[in-house]
C-alpha cells in the first residue's frame, strides 16, 4: 500500500482527524459561552459532546500523522498537513454560516500553491542506498 495510494489515504484521514478536531472545538466552544474562567464555564465546555470530539481529532490526527512521517517526504508532508485549513473553512461556510472573502481565498489559493511546489521540488530516493538520486547522473 506505499506509494500514491498510501499517501492520498492517510492525508486525506489526517485532513478529516484535522477537521473533526477543529469544527468540534468551534461547536463546542459555541455552546459554552459567554467565556470565562469559572467553573461554571468549564462545566459547560465539558458537558458538551463536541468537546470529546476534538480530542479524538487531535489523538487520531497525531497517530496519522506519525505514520506519515515513517514514510513520506518531510516537506511536502508539511505542507499537505495544513489541508485541513481549506476543509474547515469550507465547512464552517455550510455549518456555521461563515463568510468568505478574497483574502481567504487567495491564502487557500497560496496553500495549494506551496503543497505543489515542495511536491514538484522532492528528489526521488534511490531505495539500496536511501540517498537522493544524483540530478546529473
Amino acid at each position: 500500500m506505499k506509494g500514491r495510494r498510501f499517501y492520498l489515504v492517510g492525508f486525506l484521514v489526517l485532513m478529516a482527524f484535522d477537521t473533526l478536531a477543529q469544527l468540534s472545538f468551534k461547536t463546542a466552544g459555541m455552546h459554552a459561552l459567554p467565556l470565562e474562567m469559572s467553573p461554571a464555564w468549564l462545566a459547560r465546555v465539558f458537558g458538551q459532546p463536541w468537546i470529546y470530539g476534538a480530542f479524538v481529532g487531535y489523538i487520531g490526527a497525531f497517530f496519522t500523522w506519525m505514520t506519515l512521517l515513517e514514510h513520506a517526504p518531510i516537506g511536502p508532508a508539511f505542507a499537505a498537513s495544513h489541508l485541513e485549513i481549506l476543509s474547515v473553512l469550507a465547512l464552517s461556510v455550510w455549518l456555521f454560516g461563515d463568510t468568505v472573502g478574497w483574502p481567504q481565498v487567495a491564502g487557500c489559493l497560496l496553500i495549494l500553491a506551496g503543497i505543489g511546489c515542495l511536491a514538484a521540488s522532492e528528489t526521488p530516493v534511490d531505495a539500496p542506498t536511501g540517498t537522493a538520486a544524483l540530478a546529473h547522473d
